[in-house]
Parts: C-alpha cells; structure tokens; sequence
C-alpha cells in the first residue's frame, strides 16, 4: 500500500476510537467513519509498514445501522467522532470497548453489563469552552478544534451542547466586533480574546472569558443580559503559552462567580474552574449506582475526590467518608461542601497526593468496614495507590475511569491478573487475588464520542 493510493476494503470490525478496521493488500488500514460490514473506498493518508490510516472517500454498501449525522461539520470537527453510529450500536460498541480493553490489557474475562444510556443523547453538555482565535483573514472566529490541531472551525452551534451555545457564540462575536478585541493568535501571540467558558447549573449560568489581559468586559454584560437573566461573568488573564484554559488571575465582574446547587440531597457550590461532570443525567444515575453499592455504618475511603460531591453523598450515606484530593482548591471546595450541609464530623478531606496519603488513611481506619472508592484522572492510578489498594483488606473497592485502558491496567494488578516483571506489566493467573469482580458497567457520559465512563466493582473474596 502506498501513500495517498486509493483503495476498496470491507470493514472487518472498530477500533477504540471507532475507526473501521480494513485488511488489504497486505495491510492493516484504520479509516474513521465507517460501520463493521460496509465497503469502502479510502485514501491511504499514511503507511508505515503493514500500517495504515486512510481517509473514507466512499460508502459503497451502507450499514443498517448508519445514520445521517446531525451536525454540519461532522467529520471536521475534533469533537464527534460516532455520530454516524445509531446510538443503539454506539451503547454496543461502548459496552465492547471495555469489555476488549479489560482481556487484552488486563488479562481479565469478566461479563460487562449493556451500557447505561443518556437520557437525551444530543443536547446533554452543560459545559462549553470555545477557543476564540483569527482565520486566514485575520477576522475574530470562535468554534472548536479541527482533529489533531489547533486550529479552530468556526460553528454556529454545537448538537451536543445545549441550546444557549448558539447564544454564547453570537454574544462572542458581536463583543469582539464591537469592543475591537481581537480573537488570539497562539503563533504571534496577538489579540486579546482566548477562550469563552460557559457552565449551567439548574438554569443558571457561570460565565467566564479567558483574555491575555484585563480588559474592559461591561459591554459584553449588557449583551448578555438582552438573553441571559440568571448569570454571573468572571474575566480571567491567561498571558501564558501554554494550553491551560485558565490563568490564576481572576475578576468577577458580575454575580459572585459561583452559583449553589443540590443533588442526591448535598448541597454545592460550582464556579468557572470547579470539576463536574459534563452530562447531568449519566452523573446522576452514575453516583446513584455507587451509592447502592455502600451501607450505613461503613466507612468510605474517596480517593481522587475532587471537589468532594461524592465524598459528601457517601458520608451521608456511610456516615463516615474520608476524602483524599491533591489540587488544594479543590479540597478547600470540599470543605465548603461539608460545612454546607452540616457533615462535620462524617466527612473529612485530607489535601495531598493520593500516594502519600492513602497509606495513612487505610492505617486511620484499621479495623472499620471500609469501601474503597477511586475515582482518578484519565491517566488512571499511580502505581503504589493501586498496590496500597489491593492489599488494604477494604471489604470493597469501586473503581471508577473515563478510560478503559487504564481501568483495565489498574483492576489487572488489583485482581493479579497482571504482574510486575522486570519493570514490565505481564499477564498471570490471577493467584493469590484478594478480590474478585462484582460487576462491570459502562455509562454513556459523552455520547456521540468513543469515550465512556465504567463502574466496576469488586469484593473481597
């Protein structure tokens, strides 16, 4: 096969990513866009040896399940990648993404339930962050990422956020129009507008622009009040290079920057830089599948618990709940949580790396019956909190991940699936475990994208 060579193929089967996987000519080609069973036409865009990735110029026989992608740019935009997917085969692909990811990486057999559907498959984000840049013609745009890139495809509107992104995007470019702010370049690190940040709670919104400098935002208040009525709007400076959405200064120029909220019965406060799930169905039936999962007089153990929403239901719940997060704001939020709604005394947060500090939360509750919960970023674990983990004699422990690749790492050296050799992970049997699996169930937080939230649970055996 060679490169920019036009090729036919069958569709054998998906990637992770929901790539269509195709043999031909020798070789393995990945091309996005495509269903198991279609054939296609493709562009080989790059070979490396029996290795190739193609572009789909084609459908030649449509799947069954194809369906005629809702959004304008799709296929352009980094966002999407499965909105030509019936969401019925995307529950199926996501619920074989783990289910593949735990045997191949983990070593682990285990039965993945079906995955729990979003109750509203389009429209469900209640977060957007649009970067604000120049086209060729140096005019202010704002959209999202083309795949792979920084630059930016100007939209009008996004299907998987909520309706008011189309008011955010017009709102935007009226300011810069008007104001003479200019979107930012990240190449001659001109212009003053980077990003804009919109989050709603109940109705309510937290919005934040993100510029180089501080600038005069009061006519942008007065566009936004013709169409928002319940808002707060921070200006935060972000002079820095890098790709952090948010610069430590910030200014709030209208509300108090953060808006209270109630779910499961706790209490909270969000604002522009608080961590929330970005789907409030899928989040809600997700810690409700935790919560049935611990009893009243455990004690649960919250590692990675961030802003401490679930540390605070577990404490309700248990009635003793210790949560353990490294980011110091986070864990002042958490503190704000627990006074909010009056668990001094059942919820205790501990600031710190989750490695330092598991180890002296497990010896605190010696003897108690505990509940493991881990909830970590995408990278997964750090390797000695999976090992204080598997030998900490918790009664259960709850794994939470957004990737399966490394929940599956992570449940494999827990289950002893996986060992260390030579500084290596290999596969072995599984002697000596100490748990065992309960249940593995995959949640559809991003619908329309490969990614999936997992629950897994497991016992002591």
């Amino acid at each position: 096969m060679e490169k920019n060579g036009i090729y036919h193929g069958e569709v054998k089967a998906l990637g992770t990513e929901g790539e269509g996987i195709i043999e031909t000519e020798g070789t393995t080609a990945f091309v996005p866009f495509c269903l198991t069973g279609e054939k296609i036409n493709f562009k080989a865009l790059k070979v490396k040896g029996n290795i190739a990735y193609g572009k789909l110029l084609k459908v030649l026989s449509p799947s069954p399940a194809r369906v005629k992608p809702v959004c304008p740019v799709f296929e352009k935009c980094g966002g999407c990648s499965l909105q030509h997917m019936g969401y019925p085969l995307q529950l199926k692909f996501k619920r074989g993404t783990v289910e593949r990811a735990l045997k191949k990486i983990g070593g682990i057999t285990a039965g993945v339930s079906g995955t729990v559907p979003c109750g509203k498959p389009y429209r469900y984000r209640n977060k957007l962050a649009l970067p604000i840049g120049l086209d060729g013609e140096g005019n202010t745009v704002c959209g999202f990422y083309a795949p792979r890139s920084h630059r930016i495809l100007p939209v009008e509107d996004c299907p998987i956020q909520s309706d008011w992104v189309r008011d955010i995007i017009k709102i935007t470019l009226d300011f810069a129009e008007k104001s003479g702010y200019k979107g930012y370049d990240e190449v001659t690190r001109r212009g003053e507008l980077r990003r804009i940040v919109v989050r709603e709670v109940n109705g309510k919104f937290i919005i934040a622009l993100v510029a180089v400098k501080k600038i005069n935002v009061n006519p942008l208040i007065s566009v936004i009040e013709r169409v928002f009525k319940d808002f707060t709007l921070l200006l935060n400076v972000n002079p820095s290079q890098g790709n952090a959405i948010f610069g430590e200064e910030w200014h709030i120029c209208r509300g108090e920057g953060w808006f209270e909220a109630e779910e499961s019965g706790i209490k909270f406060r969000v604002g522009a830089n608080t961590f929330m799930q970005v789907n409030d169905d899928v989040r809600s039936k997700l810690y409700a599948a935790v919560l049935d999962e611990v009893e009243e007089g455990e004690t649960a153990l919250d590692i990675y618990s961030g802003g401490g929403m679930l540390t605070a239901m577990l404490a309700k719940k248990c009635g003793l709940a210790y949560g353990v997060e490294i980011v110091e704001e986070a864990s002042r939020h958490a503190d704000e949580l627990k006074t909010l709604n009056g668990l001094q005394g059942k919820m205790f947060n501990i600031c710190g790396d989750a490695e330092e500090k598991i180890g002296e939360v497990l010896k605190k509750t010696e003897g108690k019956r505990r509940v493991l919960v881990c909830d970590p970023p995408r990278k997964g674990m750090a390797r000695s909190v999976v090992n204080a983990a598997a030998s900490s004699g918790a009664d259960k422990i709850i794994l939470i991940s957004c990737n399966p690749a490394t929940l599956a790492r992570d449940a494999g050296i827990i289950l002893k699936t996986l060992k260390e050799q030579n500084g290596e992970l290999v596969k072995a049997d599984g002697a000596g475990a100490e748990y065992k699996i309960k249940s593995v169930t995959p949640f559809d937080m991003f619908p329309h994208t490969y990614w999936c939230e997992t629950l897994m649970v497991l016992t002591k055996i």
